[in-house]
């Protein structure tokens, strides 16, 4: 029997040798201090690991409000350089608590070069690397162009004590080509911080179907990689500039490999999911349904064009 269904119900058995990893996804409302935002995040992450969770993720910039609903230079304050003061909290942690961590991070480089960048820290507190966000959005009230240069990293994954994990953050979610790139690089979990909410007078009208088309694109990642997908957003209403501000819709997520809801949060509470996930059926999942097998490497060369006229 090849169907369909017997591929998902293979792909979703129990393997042999599992590899059961504890995610630990932190949910906050963020305050108008920095210290404050970083000691809550390290309280909640020592609160995570003593829960058992093993790889710990932060939302987009936690440190601070989500400052890009306009463009002003002010903000450029809250950038700091990697590694730095943050970097090093979260180095502690990690290797007095024998954690994996991935904090979201606003990230100096260099005078007039800054990027949104996350920190990915080994069990044993070493830094293992950074990812720079590729994707930088210009809309209304996600101004990021005016903060943050494109990152020049490329899309890669980390070998961590508990598994590979791969990082793609907020707008880059979006993207297919990301998340293909970054599992072929042997990402066993995709790890999304996040910061995305409704503009509060488009909700009624518009606010179900853009959360459902969020929600849907990640775990169409999963499906499509047979992975791990876990997205990490904030909750609350934040109004730094004045204005009808966003509110943002929490719901942080972990999608299973053939892309079913492993868990979920709630849309305007401060929660920290603990989600045990089973490394060894990645390669179950992407056995039964062959797609990284199946891809005609030889006829996408068009994807690197803008577009086809």
């Amino acid at each position: 029997m090849n169907s369909r269904n017997s591929r998902a119900r293979n792909a979703s058995a129990t393997p042999p040798g599992s590899r059961v990893v504890n995610l630990g996804l932190i949910q906050q409302a963020a305050s108008a201090s920095p210290a404050e935002n970083l000691a809550r995040t390290l309280a909640a992450a020592e609160k995570a690991a003593a829960t058992g969770a093993q790889i710990i993720c932060t939302q987009e910039l936690f440190t601070s409000y989500y400052f890009c609903q306009n463009e002003d230079h002010k903000w450029f304050q809250l950038a700091e350089r990697i590694p730095g003061p943050s970097t090093a909290a979260f180095q502690k942690l990690a290797k007095r608590r024998g954690v994996v961590v991935i904090a979201s991070l606003f990230e100096k480089r260099a005078e007039g070069l800054y990027h949104n960048t996350a920190v990915i820290i080994d069990a044993d507190g070493s830094l293992l690397g950074i990812y720079r966000k590729m994707h930088i959005p210009d809309d209304p009230l996600y101004y990021e162009k005016f903060y943050f240069t494109p990152g020049d990293l490329g899309f890669r994954s980390w070998k961590t004590r508990f598994g590979t994990v791969g990082v793609l953050i907020c707008w880059d979610q979006w993207y297919p080509e990301a998340a293909r790139l970054t599992a072929m690089s042997g990402a066993e979990i995709l790890f999304y911080p996040t910061a995305i909410g409704w503009h509060p007078s488009e909700k009624a009208e518009y606010g179900a179907h853009q959360h459902l088309a969020w929600e849907t694109i990640q775990r169409s990642h999963a499906v499509a990689n047979g992975c791990y997908v876990a997205a990490v957003n904030r909750i609350g209403l934040e109004q730094p500039n004045g204005g009808d501000g966003i509110q943002f819709w929490g719901q942080s997520f972990v999608s299973g490999t053939s892309g079913q809801l492993l868990a979920k949060a709630s849309s305007d509470q401060e929660e920290t999911l603990i989600v045990p996930v089973d490394l060894a059926k990645v390669d179950v999942t992407r056995t039964h349904w062959p797609f990284l097998r199946d891809r005609r490497i030889d006829a996408y060369g068009d994807l690197t064009r803008r577009f086809i006229d």
